[in-house]
Protein backbone atom coordinates (compact mmCIF):
# COMPACT_ATOMS: atom_id res chain seq x y z
CA UNK A 1 0.00 0.00 0.00
CA UNK A 2 1.09 3.76 -0.73
CA UNK A 3 3.43 5.26 2.08
CA UNK A 4 3.66 8.81 2.68
CA UNK A 5 6.35 10.67 1.17
CA UNK A 6 7.97 13.90 2.60
CA UNK A 7 5.38 15.82 0.82
CA UNK A 8 2.90 14.03 2.28
CA UNK A 9 3.89 14.16 5.87
CA UNK A 10 5.31 18.26 5.27
CA UNK A 11 1.63 19.30 4.56
CA UNK A 12 -0.19 17.24 7.03
CA UNK A 13 2.41 18.28 9.63
CA UNK A 14 1.81 22.05 8.78
CA UNK A 15 -1.76 21.51 7.83
CA UNK A 16 -2.25 20.34 11.60
CA UNK A 17 -0.28 23.19 13.29
CA UNK A 18 -2.38 26.05 11.33
CA UNK A 19 -5.75 23.93 12.75
CA UNK A 20 -4.38 24.13 16.17
CA UNK A 21 -4.09 27.93 15.88
CA UNK A 22 -7.56 28.18 15.07
CA UNK A 23 -8.96 25.92 17.51
CA UNK A 24 -6.92 28.01 20.15
CA UNK A 25 -9.04 30.97 18.72
CA UNK A 26 -12.21 28.95 18.89
CA UNK A 27 -11.81 28.10 22.46
CA UNK A 28 -10.61 31.38 23.49
CA UNK A 29 -13.56 33.33 21.94
CA UNK A 30 -11.24 35.14 19.51
CA UNK A 31 -13.72 34.13 16.48
CA UNK A 32 -17.24 32.89 16.10
CA UNK A 33 -18.51 29.58 15.27
CA UNK A 34 -19.75 31.41 12.17
CA UNK A 35 -16.25 32.09 11.56
CA UNK A 36 -14.55 28.83 12.50
CA UNK A 37 -17.08 26.87 10.62
CA UNK A 38 -15.13 27.00 7.30
CA UNK A 39 -11.71 26.60 8.97
CA UNK A 40 -13.12 22.99 10.95
CA UNK A 41 -14.86 21.91 7.42
CA UNK A 42 -11.54 21.79 5.93
CA UNK A 43 -9.79 19.44 7.81
CA UNK A 44 -12.83 17.64 8.42
CA UNK A 45 -14.49 18.69 11.66
CA UNK A 46 -18.35 19.03 11.48
CA UNK A 47 -20.95 20.29 14.30
CA UNK A 48 -23.47 17.75 14.50
CA UNK A 49 -26.51 17.87 16.66
CA UNK A 50 -24.93 16.42 19.79
CA UNK A 51 -21.06 17.22 19.73
CA UNK A 52 -18.57 17.46 16.90
CA UNK A 53 -18.01 14.81 14.76
CA UNK A 54 -14.13 14.17 13.11
CA UNK A 55 -14.27 12.50 9.27
CA UNK A 56 -11.31 10.83 8.72
CA UNK A 57 -9.97 9.65 5.14
CA UNK A 58 -8.85 6.14 3.59
CA UNK A 59 -7.89 6.53 0.51
CA UNK A 60 -9.54 4.32 -1.41
CA UNK A 61 -10.38 2.58 1.00
CA UNK A 62 -7.05 1.14 2.17
CA UNK A 63 -5.94 0.68 5.38
CA UNK A 64 -2.93 -1.42 7.37
CA UNK A 65 -2.94 -3.49 10.42
CA UNK A 66 -1.32 -0.24 12.36
CA UNK A 67 -3.58 2.21 11.12
CA UNK A 68 -6.97 -0.06 11.88
CA UNK A 69 -5.23 -0.69 15.32
CA UNK A 70 -4.39 3.54 15.56
CA UNK A 71 -8.21 3.97 14.49
CA UNK A 72 -9.38 1.40 17.47
CA UNK A 73 -7.37 3.61 20.19
CA UNK A 74 -8.75 7.01 19.20
CA UNK A 75 -12.19 5.51 19.32
CA UNK A 76 -11.18 4.63 22.78
CA UNK A 77 -8.76 8.06 23.83
CA UNK A 78 -11.51 10.34 21.85
CA UNK A 79 -14.89 9.11 21.56
CA UNK A 80 -17.01 6.61 23.11
CA UNK A 81 -15.48 3.70 21.90
CA UNK A 82 -16.41 3.24 18.85
CA UNK A 83 -15.97 4.09 14.86
CA UNK A 84 -18.53 4.55 12.52
CA UNK A 85 -17.36 3.25 8.34
CA UNK A 86 -18.85 5.00 5.75
CA UNK A 87 -20.08 4.59 2.54
CA UNK A 88 -17.17 7.14 1.25
CA UNK A 89 -14.97 4.64 2.45
CA UNK A 90 -14.19 7.02 5.37
CA UNK A 91 -14.44 6.33 9.67
CA UNK A 92 -16.25 9.45 11.31
CA UNK A 93 -16.03 9.57 15.01
CA UNK A 94 -19.28 11.09 16.66
CA UNK A 95 -18.48 12.53 19.67
CA UNK A 96 -14.66 14.06 19.51
CA UNK A 97 -14.26 17.19 21.88
CA UNK A 98 -13.07 20.37 20.47
CA UNK A 99 -9.85 20.74 22.62
CA UNK A 100 -8.71 17.01 21.65
CA UNK A 101 -8.99 17.13 17.95
CA UNK A 102 -5.55 18.30 17.44
CA UNK A 103 -3.75 16.14 19.13
CA UNK A 104 -6.25 13.52 17.68
CA UNK A 105 -4.95 14.94 14.24
CA UNK A 106 -1.38 14.25 15.53
CA UNK A 107 -2.14 10.46 16.49
CA UNK A 108 -3.59 10.02 12.73
CA UNK A 109 -0.18 11.37 11.19
CA UNK A 110 1.62 9.12 13.36
CA UNK A 111 0.24 6.75 11.17
CA UNK A 112 0.14 8.36 7.94
CA UNK A 113 -3.39 9.01 7.79
CA UNK A 114 -5.82 12.70 7.92
CA UNK A 115 -8.90 14.28 7.58
CA UNK A 116 -7.77 16.57 5.25
CA UNK A 117 -10.78 17.08 2.02
CA UNK A 118 -13.26 14.67 3.57
CA UNK A 119 -15.57 17.88 3.77
CA UNK A 120 -15.79 21.64 1.71
CA UNK A 121 -16.39 22.35 -1.75
CA UNK A 122 -13.11 20.08 -3.18
CA UNK A 123 -12.21 16.74 -4.42
CA UNK A 124 -13.52 14.76 -1.78
CA UNK A 125 -11.96 11.37 -0.92
CA UNK A 126 -11.67 9.08 -3.57
CA UNK A 127 -13.30 5.91 -3.76
CA UNK A 128 -12.36 2.26 -5.46
CA UNK A 129 -13.20 -1.10 -5.84
CA UNK A 130 -12.80 -2.74 -2.49
CA UNK A 131 -11.58 -6.13 -3.62
CA UNK A 132 -8.60 -4.30 -5.65
CA UNK A 133 -5.73 -6.53 -6.80
CA UNK A 134 -7.97 -9.59 -5.95
CA UNK A 135 -10.64 -9.60 -7.92
CA UNK A 136 -10.39 -12.29 -10.63
CA UNK A 137 -12.32 -10.09 -13.55
CA UNK A 138 -9.64 -6.98 -12.86
CA UNK A 139 -7.87 -5.67 -15.66
CA UNK A 140 -5.60 -3.01 -13.36
CA UNK A 141 -5.13 -2.50 -9.74
CA UNK A 142 -7.67 0.68 -9.61
CA UNK A 143 -5.81 1.97 -6.67
CA UNK A 144 -2.94 3.52 -8.32
CA UNK A 145 -4.96 5.31 -10.81
CA UNK A 146 -7.05 6.75 -7.02
CA UNK A 147 -3.82 7.48 -5.57
CA UNK A 148 -2.15 9.08 -8.40
CA UNK A 149 -5.68 11.50 -8.47
CA UNK A 150 -5.08 11.85 -4.60
CA UNK A 151 -1.50 13.39 -5.12
CA UNK A 152 -3.14 15.43 -7.95
CA UNK A 153 -6.07 16.69 -6.31
CA UNK A 154 -5.12 17.66 -2.96
CA UNK A 155 -4.41 20.96 -2.23
CA UNK A 156 -5.31 21.87 -5.89
CA UNK A 157 -5.21 25.76 -5.86
CA UNK A 158 -7.84 25.66 -8.96
CA UNK A 159 -10.23 23.55 -7.46
CA UNK A 160 -9.71 24.10 -3.46
CA UNK A 161 -13.18 26.43 -3.91
CA UNK A 162 -15.80 24.51 -6.25
CA UNK A 163 -19.44 25.31 -6.68
CA UNK A 164 -20.23 22.32 -4.64
CA UNK A 165 -18.44 19.14 -3.11
CA UNK A 166 -16.90 17.01 -5.87
CA UNK A 167 -16.53 12.76 -5.26
CA UNK A 168 -15.02 10.14 -8.14
CA UNK A 169 -14.49 7.06 -8.11
CA UNK A 170 -12.74 4.46 -10.07
CA UNK A 171 -13.47 0.75 -10.78
CA UNK A 172 -11.11 -1.60 -13.19
CA UNK A 173 -13.01 -4.37 -13.10
CA UNK A 174 -16.13 -6.32 -14.94
CA UNK A 175 -18.86 -6.20 -12.11
CA UNK A 176 -18.84 -2.52 -10.95
CA UNK A 177 -18.03 -2.57 -7.23
CA UNK A 178 -17.25 0.97 -6.44
CA UNK A 179 -20.79 2.76 -7.46
CA UNK A 180 -19.29 4.85 -10.40
CA UNK A 181 -21.65 6.19 -12.79
CA UNK A 182 -23.39 7.53 -9.26
CA UNK A 183 -20.85 9.62 -8.55
CA UNK A 184 -19.41 13.16 -10.27
CA UNK A 185 -17.40 11.54 -11.94
CA UNK A 186 -16.84 7.37 -12.48
CA UNK A 187 -13.98 6.00 -13.93
CA UNK A 188 -14.24 2.32 -15.23
CA UNK A 189 -10.85 1.06 -16.74
CA UNK A 190 -11.33 -1.35 -19.38
CA UNK A 191 -9.35 -3.40 -22.25
CA UNK A 192 -9.99 -1.16 -25.65
CA UNK A 193 -10.58 -2.69 -28.55
CA UNK A 194 -6.58 -3.11 -29.26
CA UNK A 195 -6.32 -4.84 -26.04
CA UNK A 196 -5.25 -2.31 -23.93
CA UNK A 197 -6.12 0.02 -21.02
CA UNK A 198 -8.83 2.61 -21.65
CA UNK A 199 -11.10 4.20 -19.28
CA UNK A 200 -14.79 5.29 -19.91
CA UNK A 201 -15.11 8.12 -18.23
CA UNK A 202 -18.60 9.21 -16.31
CA UNK A 203 -19.69 12.86 -15.38
CA UNK A 204 -22.60 14.28 -13.83
CA UNK A 205 -23.68 11.35 -11.45
CA UNK A 206 -25.14 11.45 -8.08
CA UNK A 207 -27.64 10.98 -5.77
CA UNK A 208 -29.43 13.05 -3.35
CA UNK A 209 -32.07 15.51 -4.22
CA UNK A 210 -31.55 15.70 -7.53
CA UNK A 211 -30.52 12.37 -8.71
CA UNK A 212 -28.66 11.29 -11.59
CA UNK A 213 -26.98 7.75 -13.50
CA UNK A 214 -23.63 9.86 -15.00
CA UNK A 215 -23.47 9.47 -18.81
CA UNK A 216 -20.12 8.49 -20.56
CA UNK A 217 -18.70 11.80 -22.24
CA UNK A 218 -15.74 9.73 -23.44
CA UNK A 219 -14.70 6.52 -24.17
CA UNK A 220 -10.97 4.70 -24.37
CA UNK A 221 -9.63 7.61 -22.70
CA UNK A 222 -5.60 6.66 -22.59
CA UNK A 223 -4.71 6.03 -19.05
CA UNK A 224 -1.63 9.11 -19.87
CA UNK A 225 -4.12 11.56 -20.91
CA UNK A 226 -6.14 10.86 -17.62
CA UNK A 227 -5.28 13.88 -15.34
CA UNK A 228 -5.29 16.46 -18.07
CA UNK A 229 -8.33 15.38 -18.75
CA UNK A 230 -9.58 15.27 -15.39
CA UNK A 231 -8.57 19.08 -15.30
CA UNK A 232 -10.30 19.91 -18.31
CA UNK A 233 -13.66 18.56 -16.86
CA UNK A 234 -13.38 20.07 -13.77
CA UNK A 235 -12.10 24.13 -15.41
CA UNK A 236 -15.44 23.56 -17.48
CA UNK A 237 -17.15 23.08 -14.33
CA UNK A 238 -15.63 25.70 -12.07
CA UNK A 239 -16.11 28.14 -14.74
CA UNK A 240 -19.95 27.17 -15.80
CA UNK A 241 -20.84 25.42 -12.16
CA UNK A 242 -24.02 27.34 -10.48
CA UNK A 243 -22.60 28.95 -7.30
CA UNK A 244 -25.59 31.03 -6.72
CA UNK A 245 -27.70 28.13 -5.33
CA UNK A 246 -26.67 25.68 -2.95
CA UNK A 247 -29.12 23.21 -4.46
CA UNK A 248 -28.14 23.54 -8.62
CA UNK A 249 -24.60 23.67 -7.19
CA UNK A 250 -23.32 20.14 -8.04
CA UNK A 251 -22.00 19.18 -11.92
CA UNK A 252 -25.07 16.50 -11.98
CA UNK A 253 -26.90 20.14 -12.87
CA UNK A 254 -24.80 21.40 -15.39
CA UNK A 255 -24.46 17.85 -16.95
CA UNK A 256 -28.10 18.06 -17.19
CA UNK A 257 -28.97 21.56 -18.05
CA UNK A 258 -26.27 21.87 -21.09
CA UNK A 259 -27.08 18.03 -22.19
CA UNK A 260 -24.36 15.66 -22.28
CA UNK A 261 -23.08 15.97 -25.75
CA UNK A 262 -22.77 19.82 -25.21
CA UNK A 263 -21.13 19.63 -21.72
CA UNK A 264 -18.44 17.05 -23.53
CA UNK A 265 -17.83 19.09 -26.37
CA UNK A 266 -16.74 21.84 -24.09
CA UNK A 267 -14.73 19.62 -22.10
CA UNK A 268 -13.15 18.31 -25.12
CA UNK A 269 -12.06 21.50 -26.52
CA UNK A 270 -10.91 22.42 -23.14
CA UNK A 271 -8.77 19.77 -23.48
CA UNK A 272 -7.42 19.96 -26.56
CA UNK A 273 -6.63 23.89 -25.51
CA UNK A 274 -4.58 22.84 -22.52
CA UNK A 275 -0.85 22.46 -22.56
CA UNK A 276 -1.20 18.63 -21.73
CA UNK A 277 2.14 18.07 -21.41
CA UNK A 278 2.27 19.72 -18.08
CA UNK A 279 -0.11 16.94 -16.49
CA UNK A 280 1.83 14.24 -17.87
CA UNK A 281 2.66 11.98 -14.83
CA UNK A 282 6.78 11.20 -15.51
CA UNK A 283 6.99 7.46 -15.95
CA UNK A 284 9.42 7.10 -13.18
CA UNK A 285 6.88 9.09 -10.89
CA UNK A 286 3.96 6.47 -11.64
CA UNK A 287 6.03 3.62 -11.48
CA UNK A 288 7.31 4.67 -8.23
CA UNK A 289 3.51 5.05 -6.91
CA UNK A 290 2.34 1.48 -8.76
CA UNK A 291 5.64 -0.23 -7.00
CA UNK A 292 3.78 0.49 -3.72
CA UNK A 293 1.09 -1.46 -4.81
CA UNK A 294 2.90 -4.81 -5.29
CA UNK A 295 0.99 -7.88 -5.13
CA UNK A 296 2.09 -9.58 -1.72
CA UNK A 297 4.12 -13.17 -1.79
CA UNK A 298 1.49 -15.41 -2.39
CA UNK A 299 2.36 -18.97 -2.02
CA UNK A 300 1.88 -21.73 -4.18
CA UNK A 301 -0.94 -23.15 -2.42
CA UNK A 302 -1.43 -27.12 -3.54
CA UNK A 303 -3.74 -28.13 -0.29
CA UNK A 304 -5.72 -25.40 0.97
CA UNK A 305 -8.66 -26.20 -1.47
CA UNK A 306 -8.84 -29.64 0.28
CA UNK A 307 -8.32 -28.23 3.71
CA UNK A 308 -11.04 -26.12 3.03
CA UNK A 309 -13.68 -27.90 1.02
CA UNK A 310 -13.03 -30.66 4.28
CA UNK A 311 -13.78 -27.65 6.67
CA UNK A 312 -17.02 -26.73 4.72
CA UNK A 313 -18.16 -30.25 4.57
CA UNK A 314 -17.64 -30.90 8.23
CA UNK A 315 -19.52 -27.27 9.25
CA UNK A 316 -22.38 -26.26 8.43
CA UNK A 317 -22.23 -23.17 9.84
CA UNK A 318 -19.08 -22.06 8.29
CA UNK A 319 -20.09 -23.33 5.19
CA UNK A 320 -23.24 -20.98 5.23
CA UNK A 321 -21.02 -17.73 6.16
CA UNK A 322 -18.83 -19.18 2.77
CA UNK A 323 -21.08 -19.00 0.66
CA UNK A 324 -22.03 -15.33 1.29
CA UNK A 325 -18.79 -13.81 2.83
CA UNK A 326 -16.16 -15.19 0.90
CA UNK A 327 -14.99 -14.29 -2.31
CA UNK A 328 -13.19 -15.65 -5.45
CA UNK A 329 -9.36 -14.48 -5.99
CA UNK A 330 -7.25 -14.42 -8.70
CA UNK A 331 -4.63 -16.60 -6.98
CA UNK A 332 -5.19 -20.04 -7.21
CA UNK A 333 -5.90 -21.02 -3.35
CA UNK A 334 -6.67 -17.74 -1.45
CA UNK A 335 -9.86 -15.90 -1.15
CA UNK A 336 -11.04 -12.49 -0.06
CA UNK A 337 -13.60 -11.89 3.00
CA UNK A 338 -15.79 -9.81 4.01
CA UNK A 339 -16.27 -9.40 7.34
CA UNK A 340 -19.56 -8.17 8.16
CA UNK A 341 -19.92 -4.74 10.41
CA UNK A 342 -23.86 -5.77 10.47
CA UNK A 343 -24.89 -7.95 12.84
CA UNK A 344 -28.66 -8.51 13.32
CA UNK A 345 -30.17 -5.34 15.22
CA UNK A 346 -26.97 -3.75 15.18
CA UNK A 347 -26.03 0.00 14.08
CA UNK A 348 -24.94 -0.82 9.87
CA UNK A 349 -21.30 0.41 9.80
CA UNK A 350 -20.22 0.84 13.84
CA UNK A 351 -17.13 -0.93 15.14
CA UNK A 352 -15.93 -1.12 18.57
CA UNK A 353 -12.50 -0.79 19.26
CA UNK A 354 -11.80 -4.08 20.47
CA UNK A 355 -13.38 -5.16 17.33
CA UNK A 356 -11.07 -3.02 15.35
CA UNK A 357 -8.06 -4.10 17.15
CA UNK A 358 -8.80 -7.97 16.83
CA UNK A 359 -9.55 -7.22 13.08
CA UNK A 360 -6.09 -5.52 12.93
CA UNK A 361 -4.39 -8.66 14.31
CA UNK A 362 -6.51 -10.97 12.17
CA UNK A 363 -5.22 -8.70 8.75
CA UNK A 364 -1.78 -8.96 10.34
CA UNK A 365 -1.69 -12.93 10.31
CA UNK A 366 -3.92 -14.03 7.79
CA UNK A 367 -4.16 -11.18 5.11
CA UNK A 368 -0.29 -10.12 4.65
CA UNK A 369 -1.27 -7.24 6.96
CA UNK A 370 -4.02 -5.40 4.89
CA UNK A 371 -7.64 -4.68 5.30
CA UNK A 372 -10.55 -2.58 2.84
CA UNK A 373 -13.42 -0.48 3.59
CA UNK A 374 -16.36 -1.12 0.76
CA UNK A 375 -18.71 1.89 0.30
CA UNK A 376 -21.51 -1.18 1.72
CA UNK A 377 -19.80 -0.45 5.15
CA UNK A 378 -18.05 -3.50 5.97
CA UNK A 379 -14.11 -4.76 6.52
CA UNK A 380 -12.21 -7.02 3.75
CA UNK A 381 -9.69 -9.17 4.34
CA UNK A 382 -8.67 -9.43 0.65
CA UNK A 383 -5.91 -12.08 0.71
CA UNK A 384 -6.98 -14.83 2.70
CA UNK A 385 -4.88 -18.36 1.92
CA UNK A 386 -8.62 -21.14 1.97
CA UNK A 387 -6.98 -23.41 4.22
CA UNK A 388 -6.72 -20.46 7.22
CA UNK A 389 -10.43 -19.77 6.35
CA UNK A 390 -12.25 -21.97 9.15
CA UNK A 391 -9.49 -20.52 11.54
CA UNK A 392 -10.34 -17.33 10.55
CA UNK A 393 -14.08 -17.89 11.15
CA UNK A 394 -13.75 -19.02 14.48
CA UNK A 395 -12.04 -15.87 15.63
CA UNK A 396 -14.00 -13.67 13.86
CA UNK A 397 -16.97 -15.49 15.67
CA UNK A 398 -15.49 -14.78 19.08
CA UNK A 399 -15.71 -11.01 17.99
CA UNK A 400 -19.05 -11.08 16.66
CA UNK A 401 -17.71 -10.35 13.21
CA UNK A 402 -19.19 -13.34 11.64
CA UNK A 403 -22.44 -12.73 10.49
CA UNK A 404 -22.93 -14.35 7.35
CA UNK A 405 -24.90 -12.15 5.36
CA UNK A 406 -22.68 -10.03 2.89
CA UNK A 407 -24.84 -8.77 0.09
CA UNK A 408 -28.56 -10.61 2.14
CA UNK A 409 -31.22 -8.52 3.38
CA UNK A 410 -29.74 -7.96 6.64
CA UNK A 411 -26.75 -6.40 4.99
CA UNK A 412 -28.11 -2.45 5.02
CA UNK A 413 -26.98 0.32 4.28
CA UNK A 414 -27.27 3.30 6.62
CA UNK A 415 -26.33 6.77 7.14
CA UNK A 416 -26.52 8.01 11.14
CA UNK A 417 -29.76 9.42 10.33
CA UNK A 418 -31.69 11.75 12.99
CA UNK A 419 -29.61 10.25 15.65
CA UNK A 420 -26.90 12.26 14.80
CA UNK A 421 -27.19 14.33 11.99
CA UNK A 422 -28.42 17.97 11.80
CA UNK A 423 -29.65 17.49 8.09
CA UNK A 424 -31.68 14.62 8.76
CA UNK A 425 -35.86 14.31 8.58
CA UNK A 426 -35.85 11.08 10.20
CA UNK A 427 -34.04 8.31 11.84
CA UNK A 428 -32.41 5.85 9.87
CA UNK A 429 -30.88 3.72 12.28
CA UNK A 430 -33.46 2.32 14.21
CA UNK A 431 -35.34 1.40 10.83
CA UNK A 432 -32.54 -0.68 10.17
CA UNK A 433 -32.29 -2.36 12.99
CA UNK A 434 -36.00 -3.61 12.71
CA UNK A 435 -35.63 -4.58 9.78
CA UNK A 436 -32.73 -6.59 10.43
CA UNK A 437 -33.91 -8.22 13.37
CA UNK A 438 -37.41 -9.05 10.97
CA UNK A 439 -34.79 -11.29 8.75
CA UNK A 440 -33.08 -12.67 11.05
CA UNK A 441 -33.33 -15.97 10.25
CA UNK A 442 -30.34 -16.83 8.61
CA UNK A 443 -31.62 -19.71 6.17
CA UNK A 444 -34.45 -17.45 5.37
CA UNK A 445 -31.79 -14.88 4.37
CA UNK A 446 -30.20 -17.29 2.53
CA UNK A 447 -33.10 -18.51 0.63
CA UNK A 448 -34.12 -14.53 -0.18
CA UNK A 449 -30.46 -14.27 -1.79
CA UNK A 450 -28.93 -11.11 -2.66
CA UNK A 451 -30.94 -7.96 -1.94
CA UNK A 452 -29.63 -4.91 -1.48
CA UNK A 453 -31.54 -2.34 0.83
CA UNK A 454 -30.52 1.24 1.33
CA UNK A 455 -31.69 3.72 4.30
CA UNK A 456 -31.38 7.52 4.12
CA UNK A 457 -32.70 9.76 6.85
CA UNK A 458 -32.96 12.67 4.29
CA UNK A 459 -32.79 13.76 0.87
CA UNK A 460 -29.05 14.14 0.71
CA UNK A 461 -29.18 10.31 0.44
CA UNK A 462 -25.95 9.42 2.42
CA UNK A 463 -26.99 6.05 2.89
CA UNK A 464 -27.37 5.52 -1.14
CA UNK A 465 -31.28 4.92 -1.07
CA UNK A 466 -31.55 6.04 -5.00
CA UNK A 467 -29.79 2.57 -6.18
CA UNK A 468 -30.93 0.00 -3.30
CA UNK A 469 -32.73 -2.82 -5.02
CA UNK A 470 -35.09 -1.78 -1.79
CA UNK A 471 -34.36 2.07 -0.90
CA UNK A 472 -36.17 3.80 2.23
CA UNK A 473 -35.56 7.67 2.56
CA UNK A 474 -36.76 9.09 5.75
CA UNK A 475 -39.24 12.87 5.11
CA UNK A 476 -41.27 14.60 7.62
CA UNK A 477 -44.41 15.15 7.39
CA UNK A 478 -45.92 18.34 10.10
CA UNK A 479 -42.93 17.23 12.75
CA UNK A 480 -43.57 13.04 12.48
CA UNK A 481 -41.42 10.83 10.62
CA UNK A 482 -42.75 8.65 7.75
CA UNK A 483 -40.38 6.50 5.06
CA UNK A 484 -40.77 6.60 1.23
CA UNK A 485 -40.11 3.37 -0.53
CA UNK A 486 -38.39 3.39 -3.79
CA UNK A 487 -37.98 -0.28 -5.47
CA UNK A 488 -35.60 -0.86 -8.86
CA UNK A 489 -32.23 0.90 -7.97
CA UNK A 490 -28.99 -0.69 -8.57
CA UNK A 491 -25.37 0.86 -8.37
CA UNK A 492 -23.47 -1.94 -10.42
CA UNK A 493 -22.13 -1.05 -14.18
CA UNK A 494 -25.95 -1.42 -14.72
CA UNK A 495 -27.05 1.24 -12.29
CA UNK A 496 -30.61 2.39 -12.51
CA UNK A 497 -32.70 4.96 -9.68
CA UNK A 498 -35.21 3.19 -7.85
CA UNK A 499 -38.70 4.34 -8.88
CA UNK A 500 -40.68 5.78 -5.28
CA UNK A 501 -43.38 3.72 -5.37
CA UNK A 502 -46.57 6.19 -3.39
CA UNK A 503 -47.33 7.61 0.03
CA UNK A 504 -44.68 7.38 2.66
CA UNK A 505 -45.46 4.89 5.89
CA UNK A 506 -45.00 5.58 9.30
CA UNK A 507 -41.60 3.85 11.16
CA UNK A 508 -43.35 0.83 12.70
CA UNK A 509 -45.17 -0.32 9.44
CA UNK A 510 -41.75 -0.42 7.50
CA UNK A 511 -40.88 -4.02 8.68
CA UNK A 512 -44.19 -5.30 7.98
CA UNK A 513 -44.36 -3.55 4.22
CA UNK A 514 -40.46 -4.57 3.30
CA UNK A 515 -41.29 -8.49 4.60
CA UNK A 516 -44.70 -8.16 2.17
CA UNK A 517 -42.56 -7.06 -0.87
CA UNK A 518 -39.65 -9.70 -0.33
CA UNK A 519 -42.92 -12.28 0.14
CA UNK A 520 -44.48 -11.48 -3.15
CA UNK A 521 -40.69 -11.58 -4.85
CA UNK A 522 -40.91 -14.72 -3.47
CA UNK A 523 -43.86 -16.07 -4.50
CA UNK A 524 -43.32 -14.49 -8.35
CA UNK A 525 -39.43 -15.56 -8.88
CA UNK A 526 -38.53 -18.16 -11.51
CA UNK A 527 -36.06 -20.18 -9.25
CA UNK A 528 -33.84 -19.74 -6.56
CA UNK A 529 -31.18 -18.41 -8.70
CA UNK A 530 -33.47 -15.14 -10.14
CA UNK A 531 -32.55 -12.15 -7.53
CA UNK A 532 -34.75 -9.74 -6.44
CA UNK A 533 -33.94 -7.55 -8.68
CA UNK A 534 -33.92 -9.92 -11.48
CA UNK A 535 -37.35 -10.47 -11.21
CA UNK A 536 -38.44 -6.77 -10.23
CA UNK A 537 -37.18 -5.64 -13.52
CA UNK A 538 -38.36 -8.63 -15.64
CA UNK A 539 -42.15 -8.31 -13.90
CA UNK A 540 -42.39 -4.57 -13.70
CA UNK A 541 -43.09 -2.71 -10.15
CA UNK A 542 -47.12 -3.59 -10.10
CA UNK A 543 -47.32 -6.73 -8.28
CA UNK A 544 -44.35 -5.08 -5.60
CA UNK A 545 -46.43 -1.90 -5.49
CA UNK A 546 -49.15 -4.03 -4.58
CA UNK A 547 -47.78 -5.99 -1.91
CA UNK A 548 -46.10 -3.11 -0.23
CA UNK A 549 -49.30 -1.07 0.28
CA UNK A 550 -51.52 -4.29 0.83
CA UNK A 551 -52.02 -3.85 4.50
CA UNK A 552 -53.19 -0.01 4.12
CA UNK A 553 -55.39 -1.01 1.56
CA UNK A 554 -57.21 -4.20 3.65
CA UNK A 555 -57.62 -1.59 6.46
CA UNK A 556 -59.25 1.26 4.33
CA UNK A 557 -61.51 -1.56 2.94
Amino acid sequence: MYRYDEFDAAIVRERIAEFREQVERRLNGEITEDQFKPLRLMNGLYLQLHAYMLRVAIPYGTLSSRQLARLARIARDYDKGYGHFTTRQNIQYNWVKLVDVPRLLEDLAEVEMHAIQTSGNCIRNVTADHLAAAAPDEVDDPRVWSEIIRQWSTFHPEFSFLPRKFKIAVTAAETDRAAVQVHDIGLHLKHNAEGGPGFTVYVGGGQGRTPYVAPAIKHDLAPADLLSYLEAILRVYNRAGRRDNLYKSRIKILVAALGAEEFARQVEEEWRASDRARFDLPAEEAQRIRDYFASPCFRMLKTADAAFNEAKARDAAFARWVSTNVHPHRTPGYASVTISLKPIGGIPGDATADQMDAVAALARRYSFDEIRVSHEQNLILPHVEKGDLYDLWQALRENDLATPNAGLVSDIIACPGLDYCDLANARSIPIAQAISTRFADLEAQAEIGELKLKISGCINACGHHHVGHIGILGVDKHGEEFYQILLGGRGDERAKLGKITGKGLPAEAIPDAIERVVARYLELRRDSSERFIDAYERIGPKPFEEALYADIKERAA
